[in-house]
Order: structure tokens, then sequence, then C-alpha cells
């Protein structure tokens, strides 16, 4: 049987969505390889994060709801790809989606809206490193025009192992 598509809209994120954020985010810290945080977050600890991504400006979060019922379904947000000066027209993006909407069409959805949003910024290259294995956001991100460019191998510890991270860019 296909995945269910879920009918959502993306819009961004607002501080009135960090309950629901983090808790996705905790998720992937406690379960998964796919962020190198180990503890996980309470809300309030998240705050900063949240508030470095504005509505408008280089650095944003796009929020993935369902339709009908608002709930959050994941998130996609671009950051300071690194804090020097020259790396500001660079920016790393990552997606995240809720547990329960995998394979629904989700991360597309919030890509293409953050992409579509970042079209009128000074913003020359994007960056994502993708702890590996994971088939999926591989071809997330090449669906969407990311090129691999290298592997840093063993770079990552968790869960009692070594974990690499192929990083991919994209032109914007």
């Amino acid at each position: 049987m296909p995945p269910e598509h879920t009918e959502a809209q993306v819009r961004p994120g607002v501080e009135a969505d960090l309950d629901a954020l983090t808790a996705i985010y905790n998720h992937y810290v406690r379960e998964t390889a796919i962020t190198f945080d180990t503890a996980i977050f309470t809300p309030e600890e998240r705050r900063p994060w949240l508030l470095s991504h504005p509505e408008d400006g280089p650095h944003r979060l796009m929020v993935a709801t369902d339709a009908e019922s608002q709930e959050i379904l994941g998130y996609a947000t671009s950051s300071p790809y690194r804090p020097k000066p020259a790396y500001a027209t660079s920016v790393e993006t990552s997606v995240y989606v809720a547990p329960h909407a995998g394979r629904r069409g989700i991360g597309t959805l919030l890509y293409g809206a953050l992409f579509d949003a970042l079209a009128g910024e000074d913003v020359h290259r994007a960056y994502a490193g993708i702890a590996q294995p994971n088939e999926a956001s591989t071809r997330l991100h090449e669906r969407f025009g990311f090129a691999y460019v290298g592997t840093y191998r063993e770079v990552g510890r968790k869960f009692g192992r070594y974990w690499d991270v192929a990083w991919y860019e994209k032109p914007l």
C-alpha cells in the first residue's frame, strides 16, 4: 500500500511552535544518529535556536502543518554555515519530519518552500551534512539539486559507534 499523503501547508515558524518543534527534534536526538546532539532539549533551551530564524533574511525556519488539524508535521531550516564573516552567503540546510509523518512528501514540501523563500536573499550556496547511512535524505537533497562533495569519515560518535557524514552543496 502506498504511503498516505497528508494535505499540508507551509508557513514560517513562530514562537508558539516551540514545544512541537522541540519534541520532533528530541525524537531524532534520542532515537537516531541523524543529529549529533546527544542530550534532549527543553523548549526553553531551544528558544535561542528558534529566534535565530526570523521570517526574512537568509536564516529561515519553515514549518509544515496538517491543513485540517494544524498539527506540526515537520520543519526545515537554513542556518549560518560557519560563524566567520566570509561565510555569510552560505547556509546549512536541514529538514526534520515528525516520525509519524514520514514518506508523505513533507520533506519535499518543506524544502520547496525554504528554497523559494531563499530565492530573493543574498545566499550563494547551501550545504547539507547527512549522517550515513540515510538514503531518504540523500534522495531528497539530490532531488533539490544538491551534489555530493565528500565525506567526513567517523566524524561523530553516538550510541557507542562512529558515524560518517556525507556533505552536499547546492548553488543558489
